[in-house]
Parts: structure tokens; C-alpha cells; sequence
């Protein structure tokens, strides 16, 4: 029997979730949910020198937001818990000693003094990498270089030091990466990383690799600012005795800058006018506030179907997938290794697509908060049908209203080319008899039936309707351009529809 498949997105609160961290939390859920098996969250907290109030709230409200359901974790809860790496220190310091006592791991008691001048005596020797490492180990203060009674009498008296990895001096690393295939790194280049630090607490490099393999872990599916240290994992997973079962790696591709030249940063966003987070996000010491996604109106479907195309290609022509559609579909084999260009105006594209998707009952309310913010009355049946005007003009929901300026709106000013190509004798006449025909109308005022009252005012008055609809739109809108002009009539109104029939032969009457 296959064991169960079993992924985990392990995000640090540290201020808010990037959007290239919502990618891999997608990523491991399309995996997750395709193969059967169970998505779990972990928080990374052991860097506690870093931690921000707010930032694990925010990353549960944007998993939740995108449609993330999390199996496990923190927030859900489990037989795996605790969840939040700063309630496991206990965990971490017992394979930490276990790496001590069976020789693969030593107290370091060195300062920070004494490792900044071991690096400036690499550095002018020229020496290849300025590391700490299965050379220059020899020459510092640490359980290797002392007596064991000398490193007990320290530690006893409370002497701060860390727990190193003893990298071994030769030997190469492999690991077969799902999206890169072989990895191949010589021991030589992996420097006697830190495994637990003076507070007590890991480095990510131990606590996800004891959290993953108590956790049960199959795959590590993560970003590619992870890969530099894929091989040093393999070795404590080998040191700790837990090899035969260690989860199999994937590295996900960078996001790359919309001109895709380097990684995605803040700044590109700012400078670009973009969020770079999933929801808005205000710093709780300084009080910026950064854009979100959500925020800014893009719907939570648009944004998944735009970052699961990020990096990874299903092979068809098809561009909009449903959740379910994208799981059916995902294959961690066609992720690609280069990275992925951040094209904004492709999120919006998508944002768009699923606009017009969306029922129109649904964008409603938003359209109508907006309006009576404003300080116009718009009953939500009203709302109605200014989405079904508008929603396929526009890429954001909150820009239906913008694009409503001229219903709620009479024209003040008329287009001035359009006027002087458009508004002649037969734009005159032909506004005058539709007015006179709307004023003896009597029945429902509807987009289909003001359509067949123009068009017999215009037959019986003998004038060629083409001719004169860019007028019309002109006497009614101010505008040459713009939606359909006989739902624009209805949802104005009759009274306001003649009235401004009427303002409009009055004030461009002298350019006949």
C-alpha cells in the first residue's frame, strides 16, 4: 500500500504573505487535492527577533480567501500538533542533542567578534568561501577544539553557544528534484550550518526537518531560494537516521519583475502601481498600509486561475479553470524551471474574464454601496442592471460605478468633435420626434421597447437611424462612445431620458 500523500505550506510571520507565497500554497494544494491526499500549515516562528503581531491571522484570512481549504495545521488543528514551531522548542533540542551525542553535531561557543575576525582572515587569505566548515572548525572555540570538560564547565556556567551541523569534509549530496531533476552538490560547499541558536530555539534548516518527517511529509514543495539548501537537508536527514523516508523536493521558479529581469520585489509594485500581497496589509509599527489584491478588486478566482498559470503551463490552449478544473489538471512534472514574468495586465485580463462570469445579482451590491456612498439613490434592482450594462467594459467590479458617471450624471458638456461631425439637421429632427414620441409613451420602459419606439419615430419621420444614433448617444450622454444606449435609456428613467433630450436641443442647438 502507497503511503498517503501528505504536503505542507510553512509560511513565517513576518509581516505579510507575499503573493509568490500564496503561489506555493496553490501549488501544494493542486498537488495535494490531485493525488488524494492531505494539505497541512505550519507556522515558522522560531525567528522570533522578526515576528509580527497580525502576520498569522493574515495568512490564515488570505489562505481562506483564495480558496485554500488547509486539512491540518494550524488553525485546524491535528495528531500532529502543536502547529506553531515556537510551542515545539522541546522537539528541536532533543535531536539536537541526539546529533551532539552521536558525533554529527557540536557546541560552538564562539562571538560574534571572534566569527567576524575568522571571516576577515578568509577574506585576506583569498580563501574560496569565508564559512564556517570542516576546516576553519578546527581553529575556533568549540566542542571539537576543547576537552569535554572544558565545554561542560561552560556550558554549566551558562556560557552561551550554538549547536553546528559537522558537515563532513568529502562527500557528495544528491537529490532528484521533481521540476530540476539531479542535484548534485560536494560537502565541501556546505558550510557547519546552525542548528539550534543561544535562545534555544532551531534554524529553519533543523525545525522543518524534524517537522516534516514527524509530521509525516511526503513532498516539500517550496521556492527556489530553498534549493542552496536541499543539501544540507538531505544530510540531517541522513544524520538524524530518517533518509528512507525523506519527503521528495520540488523548487518552484522564481516570480520575475513584469519587464522579467530579477526577482519580483515591493518596490516593482510600488513603482509599477500593483499589490504584491493578497490582502491589504498595514504595518503595525509604522502604519503603511500596502495594496492587497482583494482590496484593489480582483476577485479570489481570478487571482488563483492568474498565479497557478505562473510557473506552470496544463498543455492545452485553456486559460480560465475552475478550482476543481485546476486540480484535475495540475501535474508537478509540467512546472517549468525558468521563472515566471509577473505580468499585471494579464491578472487583470483574467479578472475581466470572471467579471463577466459572475451573475449580476452577485456584483449588485457592490455597485450600490458605491452609489449611495456617493450620494445617489440606486435601489439594488437599479444596480442590477447597471452591472448588465457595464460589466463586460470593465476589469474591476468598483469600476462599474465609474463607468456609471453618465446615468447618474445629466451631461453638462457635450463631446465638441462629435457635435460639430454629428449634431446637424437630421440629429436635431430626429432627437425632437423621438422626444415627442417618448412623451405620449405610455407602458413599460424597457430597453427592448424604447428600441422599437425609436425605430418607428425614425420610420415614420423618414430618417435613416444610422445616421443619427451617435447623435442620440451625444443628446444623451454627453459622449460618442459607450454602452448599450437603449439599457442605458431604461435605466435612467423616461423623465430623465426626455429631459435630457430636451437640455440637449437647447444648449447644442447652435452648432446646426
Amino acid at each position: 500500500m502507497s503511503t498517503p500523500i501528505r504536503v505542507r505550506f510553512a509560511p513565517s510571520p513576518t509581516g505579510p504573505l507575499h503573493i509568490g507565497g500564496v503561489r506555493t500554497a496553490l501549488y501544494n494544494y493542486l498537488f495535494a487535492r490531485k493525488m488524494g491526499g492531505k494539505m497541512l500549515l505550519r507556522i515558522e516562528d522560531t525567528d522570533q527577533n522578526r515576528f509580527v503581531p497580525g502576520a498569522e491571522e493574515y495568512i490564515l484570512e488570505a489562505l481562506r480567501w483564495v480558496g485554500i481549504d488547509i486539512d491540518e495545521g494550524q488553525g485546524v488543528g491535528g495528531p500532529h500538533g502543536p502547529y506553531r514551531q515556537s510551542e515545539r522548542r522541546e522537539i528541536y533540542q532533543k535531536e539536537a542533542q541526539r546529533l551532539v551525542d552521536e558525533g554529527k553535531a557540536y557546541y560552538a561557543f564562539d562571538t560574534a567578534e571572534e566569527l567576524d575576525a575568522m571571516r576577515k582572515r578568509l577574506e585576506e587569505a583569498n580563501a574560496p568561501a569565508a564559512q564556517y566548515n570542516a576546516i576553519t572548525r578546527m581553529k575556533m572555540r568549540n566542542s571539537l577544539t576543547m576537552s569535554a570538560d572544558d565545554v561542560r564547565a561552560r556550558i554549566d556556567a551558562g556560557e552561551p553557544y550554538v549547536i553546528r551541523l559537522k558537515t563532513p569534509r568529502k562527500e557528495e549530496v544528491r537529490l532528484n528534484d521533481l521540476i530540476r531533476g539531479w542535484v548534485n552538490v560536494h560537502s565541501s560547499a556546505i558550510d557547519d550550518k546552525i542548528l539550534l541558536k543561544s535562545d534555544g530555539l532551531p534554524t529553519y534548516h533543523l525545525a522543518n526537518i524534524v517537522d516534516d518527517h514527524l509530521m509525516g511529509i511526503t513532498h516539500v514543495i517550496r521556492g527556489e531560494e530553498w534549493l542552496p539548501s536541499a543539501p544540507l537537508h538531505v544530510l540531517l536527514y541522513r544524520y538524524l537516521g530518517w533518509e528512507d523516508t525523506m519527503p521528495q523536493f520540488a523548487h518552484l521558479p522564481l516570480l520575475l519583475k513584469p519587464e522579467g529581469n530579477g526577482k519580483l520585489s515591493k518596490r516593482d509594485a510600488d513603482l509599477g502601481g500593483f499589490p504584491i500581497f493578497p490582502l491589504q496589509w498595514t504595518d503595525p509599527t509604522t502604519g503603511q498600509v500596502a495594496r492587497g489584491f482583494r482590496e484593489d478588486g480582483y476577485l479570489p478566482e481570478a487571482t488563483v486561475n492568474f498565479l497557478a498559470l505562473l510557473g506552470w503551463n496544463p498543455g492545452t490552449e485553456q486559460e480560465l479553470f475552475t478550482m476543481d478544473e485546476l486540480i484535475a489538471s495540475f501535474d508537478i512534472a509540467q512546472v517549468h524551471k525558468a521563472g515566471a514574468r509577473f505580468d499585471i495586465q494579464k491578472a487583470q485580463w483574467f479578472n475581466h474574464q470572471y467579471i463577466r462570469q459572475h451573475s449580476d445579482a452577485d456584483l449588485a451590491p457592490t455597485v450600490q454601496q458605491q452609489a449611495e456612498a456617493a450620494g445617489f439613490s440606486c435601489s439594488i434592482e437599479k444596480a442590477e442592471k447597471l452591472v448588465a450594462l457595464l460589466k463586460g467594459r470593465v476589469n474591476f467590479a468598483h469600476e462599474i460605478f465609474t463607468e456609471a458617471g453618465t446615468i447618474f450624471n445629466a451631461p453638462t458638456m457635450y463631446d465638441e468633435a462629435i457635435a460639430t461631425a454629428k449634431w446637424n439637421d437630421d440629429a436635431v429632427r430626429a432627437v425632437t420626434v423621438f422626444r415627442d414620441a417618448l412623451q405620449s409613451f405610455d407602458g413599460d420602459f424597457l430597453a427592448e421597447t424604447i428600441k422599437h419606439t425609436l425605430s418607428d419615430a425614425m420610420q415614420q419621420a423618414g430618417i435613416k437611424q444610422g445616421k443619427i444614433m451617435q447623435a442620440m448617444r451625444l443628446a444623451l450622454t454627453g459622449s460618442g462612445a459607450g454602452p448599450d444606449l437603449m439599457l442605458t435609456m431604461e435605466i435612467i428613467g423616461k423623465d430623465e431620458t426626455i429631459g435630457r433630450l430636451e437640455r440637449a436641443l437647447e444648449t447644442l442647438k447652435i452648432n446646426v
